[in-house]
């Protein structure tokens, strides 16, 4: 994808790393918020807000960002580096989660809003539950594309995320969650379910 060999290493990804990188700094995240006296159920509680935040983050990025191609040729080869690529190859499994380079500046200006809006103290809970959101969707979509899904629920979300991938429709923008997607209308038409 890129001519420089140091650049096309740093856009490949292994499924592990964001794990790797990202559990300890969740871990750390907890430690803090427990030292400054937030209590576990109202920890729990900005947990599951920040869970929920990432779900529409998620959408938001997805169909907005990742599928926008502008049309001016620097913009959509943007778009091929950003997403394009995936669709091309979704069976690429170093280009299906995303990697570090840019997961780490994505994450830090996130937990720079929040902590704008919710203070010092509450942004570490917050963004606890959206960054555990953010490798709940790098880790289903490593699946939906590598691993075959024997749960009810697995194989809802594989046929889900293929929909949006081989159907042609302009649906499914929900990789983890399908929520905003039911919220937004954008589930597609229901016989993808049968042809997707």
């Amino acid at each position: 994808m890129f001519e420089t060999p140091l650049i096309e290493r740093f856009s490949r990804s292994h499924p592990l790393l964001p794990f790797v990188f990202w559990l300890p700094a969740i871990a750390y995240l907890g430690v803090r918020a427990a030292q400054n006296d937030i209590g576990p159920l109202a920890g729990l509680g900005l947990v599951f807000a920040g869970l929920f935040v990432w779900t529409f983050a998620e959408y938001i990025l997805h169909r907005y960002l990742f599928h926008y191609v502008g049309p001016r040729p620097w913009q959509r080869r943007v778009h091929f580096i950003l997403h394009g690529v995936h669709h091309d190859f979704p069976q690429d499994t170093d280009r299906l989660v995303f990697p570090l380079g840019a997961s780490i500046p994505m994450g830090a200006g996130f937990y720079l809003l929040f902590r704008a809006l919710v203070g010092p103290v509450l942004v570490d809970p917050v963004f606890m539950g959206f960054g555990l959101g953010y490798l709940a969707y790098d880790g289903t979509h490593y699946a939906v594309h590598h691993w075959r899904m024997t749960s009810r629920w697995g194989k809802w979300i594989k046929r889900h995320h293929m929909v949006h991938h081989h159907t042609g429709e302009e649906a499914r923008w929900g990789v983890s969650s399908p929520l905003w997607d039911y919220v937004f209308g954008t589930m597609g038409s229901p016989k993808a379910d049968k042809t997707g």
